[in-house]
């Protein structure tokens, strides 16, 4: 597996269970076994699973939760049907590495479970990472027996390893490249676009409007941004045009609402997948606007991909 160097047990263990998949996949062996990472943020689930990935030579696809999802519905939107979007999603990959598996919409928990079955009917060898245990998946108890089945599916096809080494790595890995090339400042130290700068940005059928457009940066007030419903798909919209971001009028988040907090958690993750740098603007202390959310679902990711832009 293309790694390395490995920091901790927790990380050689799962490391060795990838390099047994690995062996099955370069032997051409059907149906070889896949792996299910999961553990507490910044343990080096993905940096695992993209080793693993640069590494394997067979049909692959490396795709994240996000990303894949609007692909999904749009192809079923083209293609007349979510079996024929499936189809397309899969192609003829033999290996699929997941990256960031998390389902809180029942939604797209049900297609989850067609494209689980798909896969597997296929002999696909799935490699994920999540946050979450498998039994840990669509975890409203109003539908979590929805997906009961599909967990099931995925412990008999998958090893599930946990990584939950000692040390969150994004709290101690200097980085100037990226999404952690950006930063937080107060709002003292920053001087905001003009009003006469603001400009409507198409998004599919609807507009957002950003603060500022300065040549590949864009600029966008977190109330507009994340306090109207915008989605996923907005996102990756706005990040495969704008290289940087900046984001002004942060509040303190345990104020702004479950709703709110969901999609700017969503905003962070599109952004810290495709490595676009990101800048926060606060009245608040970074430690004010973080206060008081836990318990508050993904919060531990969020903190902790946040947490790389203070300097």
């Amino acid at each position: 597996m293309d790694v390395e160097v490995l920091f901790d047990d927790a990380q050689r263990a799962a490391a060795a269970v990838l390099d047994e998949t690995a062996a099955g996949l370069e032997q051409g062996r059907p149906g070889v076994r896949g792996v299910y990472l999961w553990g507490p943020v910044g343990r080096g689930k993905t940096w695992l699973m993209d080793g693993f990935h640069r590494s394997a030579e067979v049909s692959k696809r490396r795709v994240h939760f996000h990303s894949f999802f609007r692909r999904l519905h749009a192809d079923a939107h083209t293609l007349g049907s979510i079996d024929l979007a499936i189809d397309a999603a899969l192609g003829d990959v033999r290996l699929l590495c997941f990256d960031e598996f998390h389902l809180h919409d029942v939604g797209d928990a049900m297609l989850v479970a067609r494209l689980l079955k798909a896969l597997f009917t296929r002999g696909i060898t799935l490699v994920a990472t999540s946050n979450y245990p498998p039994d840990g998946l669509l975890p409203n108890p109003l539908f979590h027996h929805l997906f009961a089945p599909s967990i099931a599916v995925l412990e008999q096809n998958l090893t599930v390893v946990r990584v939950a080494g000692p040390v969150d790595y994004r709290t101690v890995a200097a980085a100037d490249t990226g999404f952690a090339s950006g930063r937080f400042v107060r709002a003292s130290d920053s001087e905001p676009p003009a009003l006469s700068e603001r400009v409507a940005l198409t998004v599919g059928t609807r507009t957002v409007t950003a603060s500022a457009v300065r040549d590949r940066t864009v600029w966008f007030e977190f109330a507009v941004l994340c306090g109207t419903p915008t989605a996923p798909a907005d996102y990756l919209d706005l990040s495969e045009r704008f290289g940087c971001w900046a984001i002004t009028g942060v509040p303190r988040l345990r104020e702004a609402g479950a709703e709110t907090v969901r999609r700017f958690a969503n905003v962070v993750d599109v952004l810290y997948d495709r490595g676009t740098a990101l800048t926060l603007v606060a009245e608040a202390s970074w430690d004010d606007v973080v206060a008081g959310l836990d318990g508050t679902l993904d919060f531990d990711r969020l903190v902790s991909r946040l947490s790389t832009l203070i300097r």
